[in-house]
C-alpha cells in the first residue's frame, strides 16, 4: 500500500449551477463601480505599475475591493486567488470568474505542494496573484508566513494593499468582513515590498503584519480604544 497521499478531488460546477451566479456577479460588478475611490499619487502609481508580475496582498476582510482594484489600476492584468477544490470551492470559482478573479485549486492548509507548483507557474507565466496573508479562517490581522512562500520562489515583489471606508457593513464573521456601501467612498493604500527584502521569513512576516495593520484604520482604533 503506498504511503504517498491521493491528491484532493477537485470540484467543479456543471449544467445550470454557473448560470445562477451570473445575477449576483452583475451585481457586485455595479456594486463596486459605484464605489468612489482616493488615493495619493504614489499609491496610484504604486498600483499601476505592470512591469513584473507582484503578489497582490491584502486582509481577508478586504476582499470585496479586489476585483475593482484591478480593473481601475491594473488594467490588462490577470489576478489569480487560491480556491478550496471542495463543492464550496466550486461555487467560488465560478463567482470569482464573473468578477474578474481567476482561481488557481488547491488546498491552502499550510500551502500545500501542488497549491505551491500552481501559483509560481502562474506567476512565472506573467500573472498576479492574490494572497490574504491571515486566511483563510485566521486569526484576523496575523500575518503566516506562508503567503511568503511563492513571492519568494518566483522572486516576486509583495503589493501590500489597505484601505479605509467611509461606510461598510461589518458582518459578525471570524475576519470582521468589509461590505462598503454602495456609492460609499474609500481610501486606498498601497506598499510595495521587494523580493530581496523576504529573505528572513519570519521577521519579514513580522513587518509586513505591522505595515498591513497600520493600512486598517478599523485595527488601529480598535487597539486604541483597548
Amino acid at each position: 500500500m503506498s504511503s504517498s497521499a491521493q491528491p484532493p478531488v477537485v470540484h467543479g460546477l456543471r449544467g445550470w449551477r454557473p448560470l445562477a451566479l451570473w445575477p449576483l456577479g452583475l451585481l457586485m460588478r455595479m456594486w463596486g463601480r459605484s464605489l468612489h475611490f482616493h488615493a495619493s499619487p504614489e499609491t496610484i502609481r504604486r498600483l499601476s505599475k505592470t512591469d513584473q508580475p507582484v503578489a497582490f496582498t491584502l486582509w481577508h476582510n478586504r476582499l470585496f475591493i479586489t476585483a475593482e482594484v484591478f480593473r481601475r489600476y491594473r488594467q490588462g492584468r490577470s489576478v489569480y486567488g487560491l480556491v478550496s477544490p471542495s463543492k464550496d470551492g466550486a461555487w467560488l470559482e465560478a463567482f470569482f470568474s464573473l468578477v474578474g478573479i481567476r482561481a488557481v485549486r488547491g488546498s491552502s492548509n499550510k500551502l500545500g505542494r501542488e497549491a505551491v507548483t500552481a501559483l509560481v507557474e502562474v506567476m512565472k507565466s506573467g500573472h498576479d496573484i492574490g494572497i490574504t496573508p491571515d486566511g483563510p479562517r485566521g486569526p484576523i490581522y496575523e500575518f503566516k508566513a506562508g503567503g511568503l512562500i511563492v513571492a519568494r520562489r518566483v522572486q516576486a515583489p509583495l503589493l501590500l494593499v489597505g484601505c479605509a471606508y467611509e461606510s461598510s457593513w461589518q458582518f459578525k464573521s471570524w475576519d470582521r468582513f468589509h461590505l462598503p456601501h454602495p456609492f460609499s467612498s474609500l481610501r486606498i493604500y498601497c506598499m510595495e515590498v521587494p523580493s530581496d527584502e523576504l529573505a528572513d521569513r519570519d521577521a519579514c512576516s513580522r513587518m509586513l503584519q505591522e505595515r498591513l495593520r497600520e493600512m486598517s484604520p478599523d485595527y488601529v482604533i480598535k487597539m486604541t480604544v483597548v
